[in-house]
């Protein structure tokens, strides 16, 4: 995707991560307006909040909309329920901190609000290489969420299709840490961590720890993010 392809706002899924930061960060590069939508669905992780708005400031985001919806009325994962966040290393199955449908649902939304904004292009980091295993990051389903936004939206049958960007496809964790610091961010302006401590910092131990840390070290790159005294070795 070039300068001259973009057309108006892109519209950004912007959780507050590493990866929604660097993508955000993208659009941003491409020209384009940057529209942010941030879900509150009663994640523990509330620090992600605060990350992007801080990340919505730095990018000097156009409009930045944090959108309350609370999935913790349906639970069902170590992110909205109170089930232990598992910290034993990233596994081969679905873990329990999916949570159902997430990304087709945060689609959905991110779709009415780009309908809204005059916008064709969505942008969201979803990554399918070093990642948790979650379905909803796959490319067949970002393929198939877009045509079902062309089918479902008003702006999709009268022919200006959305397009879903999602540039950290297929990058690893390594590549999207050169990414960040390639586009000139600091790493402690997002937040990845399931389980903070007490005291605010990052546990070091959940998956998203482990694959955040385990990137910056291959990249050979500072993770400025503060991690617990007892996070532990990256051995994996």
């Amino acid at each position: 995707m070039t300068e001259s392809d973009t057309s108006g706002p892109a519209v950004v899924l912007l959780s507050g991560g590493l990866d929604s930061m660097v993508t955000a960060a993208i659009a941003r590069e491409l020209g384009m307006a940057v529209h942010a939508l941030t879900i509150d669905y009663g994640q523990r992780h509330v620090r992600e909040l605060q990350s992007a708005r801080a990340i919505a400031e730095k990018l000097g985001v156009e409009r930045h909309v944090e959108l309350p919806l609370d999935l913790r009325r349906f639970g069902g994962s170590a992110l909205t329920d109170d089930i232990d966040v598992p910290k034993g290393g990233v596994g081969n199955d679905i873990p329990v901190t999916y949570v159902p449908a997430r990304n087709l649902v945060f689609l959905a939304l991110t779709t009415a609000f780009a309908e809204t904004a005059n916008s064709r292009d969505i942008f969201i980091g979803v990554n399918a290489l070093d990642y948790s295993g979650y379905p909803d990051c796959r490319p067949e389903f970002i393929a198939s969420f877009a045509e079902t936004a062309r089918l479902g939206t008003k702006q999709g049958v009268e022919g200006h299709p959305f397009t879903i960007h999602a540039p950290l496809q297929h990058m690893s964790k390594a590549d999207i840490a050169r990414e960040c610091h390639r586009l000139g961010l600091d790493p402690a302006w997002s937040w990845s961590c399931y389980d903070p401590t007490a005291s605010g910092e990052a546990c070091g131990a959940c998956d998203s720890c482990r694959l955040r840390r385990k990137g910056f070290a291959e990249a050979g790159l500072v993770d400025t993010t503060v991690y617990s005294e007892d996070a532990p070795e990256l051995t994996e």
